[in-house]
């Protein structure tokens, strides 16, 4: 069987908070969106722009980082993989939900979304009181599914 790659890379700005949750085994998990876009001249000659918005899953310690560091508007890079999960709702009806799992996350901007962070600092000021933020990376383990609170 061949090998296949699954790998994501965006950059953008929080379009909101990172929402902290726990599994019931305790596994810290966060959720978040980031928002990209795209700018393109259509057959009028007229710019037009269309903004995506993405869903962010972070798992264990990355979770925890991602919410004591990101907030509406911070811009960052997620390195991740998609993933597309389905459920049976009420109704009957089976639904479907793809987001990126991330692995890493970069700082790209201060904690007030307006300053870039210096060439030589992958990061910027601490949300709450450092001056340097780390580049978050999971150590990903195997993820259960039905883990997943939300």
């Amino acid at each position: 069987m061949a090998r296949s790659f699954n790998q994501v890379i965006l950059v953008g700005n929080l379009a909101r908070d990172p929402e902290l949750r726990s599994t019931s085994s305790g596994r810290s998990v966060a959720s978040f969106a980031v928002a990209t876009n795209r700018v393109w001249v259509d057959q009028d000659g007229e710019q037009q722009e269309q903004a995506d918005f993405h869903n962010i899953v972070a798992w264990a310690k990355l979770a925890e980082l991602a919410d004591q560091y990101l907030s509406k508007g911070r811009r960052v890079m997620i390195v991740g993989r998609l993933q597309t999960r389905s459920w049976e709702g009420d109704d009957g009806k089976k639904n479907y939900k793809t987001e990126i799992v991330a692995s890493e996350i970069n700082f790209l901007d201060g904690p007030g979304g307006d300053s870039p962070a210096p060439a030589d600092e992958k990061s910027s000021a601490k949300k709450k009181s450092s001056s340097k933020e780390p580049q978050i990376e999971d150590l990903e383990d195997d993820v259960d599914l039905s883990e997943i609170p939300f």
